[in-house]
């Protein structure tokens, strides 16, 4: 992998793009979430906002998940100390702690534990949809939590942050929540996988969830299926499943995996492996009631022992990512976005590989906004899976022995005038040379 590689906007054609501003966690500490323009110049930061997913709220408000309370810098394991709300001057807005209690120099204190995502009431993703504006105040918020504990039930060992769905009201009253640890029979894994869990829980896959939020308003509902009712919850496993729970009830009414060779339909599709950041596209968006997810690749699942998972864990290998829009009824594939669409030759899907974090937007004009997380890349790609604009974070570097070992977790576009604090800029045009002729002037 080249060491050395332009950052900031590298590819950018107005004409193509739904232009606004873009917000993403980037990987520096100091630095935090960051706000840009579509040539890629920096118009806000907040360092205390570098975790996982941060929400921009109409009129500048952001909404996050913050350490510093009670961790002095980030742990994957403990996630936030605290999910804040705070407006554009830095007042605090509104605030939850009171999810978990943690155990730090013998005494106890309340924490979120908030992790990878966050949704508040009024819009059923965490990003910008027509008419679907998240409410500022009085809402109910929606985010995955941690809990740490045994669940002998599904594995002998003891898992640090089994996730739990939590959602809170304006008051910090705890209205809902779902773990899947705790709901670990809906699943519907083999005896070989159960096996396989039992020994041995790796990064709790098959009771670790990627991401949360509402299925919202839908044409499936207003035909009359009651699994797509818009108030049941959508999330993803870090194994290889997609499923949507009854709110109402706890219970699995939808879902694609873990397995997906017994069902015609499923083998089309392919396995999905560790996936992150699947929704219901929102009504107002090209796509309305299709499920979005950046299909991650890697390594995921359970099952009877191969020769790449000796144990049968992680079991399902992949070494590239995709973006997928399926239809979920059907379960057919409407649209991807893959290395080969981006114009790589066979073997080389490896190219477009994010193994953790990632996610994808659909934006108002059909095209689709996609982070890779890993090596700070968000490209906006239109239907054609034509790249019209590009950025890579300047801020994914820690040190010359770590490069891409971080990342910016998720981005997201808003238009202009949901930061009316920011003057629009200027929009150029960034047309990059051919690679071959791309140069690094000697001293």
């Amino acid at each position: 992998m080249q060491t050395v590689f332009p950052t900031g906007t590298t590819i950018y054609q107005p004409d193509k793009c739904f232009n606004g501003l873009t917000i993403y966690p980037s990987a520096k500490k100091d630095v935090g979430a960051v706000l840009i323009d579509m040539n890629g110049n920096e118009l806000r930061n907040w360092p205390q906002f570098n975790n996982y997913m941060v929400n921009l709220l109409p009129n500048g408000s952001v909404l996050g998940g913050q350490t510093g309370r009670v961790n002095e810098k980030y742990d994957h394991m403990l996630g936030a100390d605290d999910l804040i709300q705070e407006n554009w001057d830095g007042q605090k807005e509104w605030r939850f702690f009171k999810a978990d209690q943690m155990l730090r120099n013998n005494e106890k204190y309340w924490v979120a534990r908030q992790n990878h995502d966050v949704v508040r009431e009024g819009c059923p993703v965490g990003y910008y949809v027509p008419g679907q504006a998240p409410k500022i105040k009085n809402a109910k918020t929606l985010f995955l939590s941690y809990r740490t504990g045994e669940w002998p039930e599904v594995t002998r060992d003891y898992l640090p942050r089994a996730t739990r769905m939590v959602e809170v009201s304006w008051d910090g009253e705890i209205v809902w929540e779902w773990m899947p640890a705790e709901n670990f029979e809906q699943f519907g894994w083999s005896a070989e996988a159960k096996n396989a869990l039992m020994r041995r829980c790796r990064n709790q896959n098959g009771v670790f969830q990627n991401t949360c939020s509402y299925v919202g308003p839908n044409k499936w509902f207003d035909a009359g299926d009651e699994r797509f009712h818009p108030e049941n919850i959508i999330t993803d496993d870090r194994a290889t499943m997609i499923y949507i729970i009854e709110k109402k009830t706890g219970n699995i009414v939808w879902k694609i995996g873990p397995y997906y060779d017994r069902d015609p339909a499923l083998q089309k599709i392919e396995c999905v492996i560790g996936p992150h950041h699947a929704h219901i596209i929102p009504k107002g968006l090209p796509g309305a009631g299709n499920i979005l997810v950046f299909d991650n690749g890697g390594a995921a699942g359970y099952g009877a022992p191969n020769p790449g998972a000796p144990d049968g864990t992680w079991n399902t290998l992949r070494d590239h990512s995709r973006v997928l829009e399926i239809n979920p009824i059907t379960l057919e594939i409407d649209w991807q976005f893959t290395a080969l669409d981006q114009g790589f030759a066979e073997g080389e899907e490896s190219r477009f590989y994010s193994r953790y974090q990632s996610g994808a937007q659909r934006l108002p004009n059909g095209n689709t906004l996609i982070t890779e997380s890993r090596h700070g890349r968000i490209v906006e790609v239109t239907p054609k899976c034509e790249i019209v604009w590009e950025y890579v974070s300047p801020h994914n570097l820690l040190d010359s022995k770590t490069l891409f070992a971080s990342n910016a977790f998720r981005g997201y576009r808003v238009p202009y005038d949901w930061v009316p604090q920011v003057e629009a800029s200027a929009e150029r045009a960034v047309i990059p040379p051919p690679n071959g002729q791309f140069r690094i002037v000697p001293n």
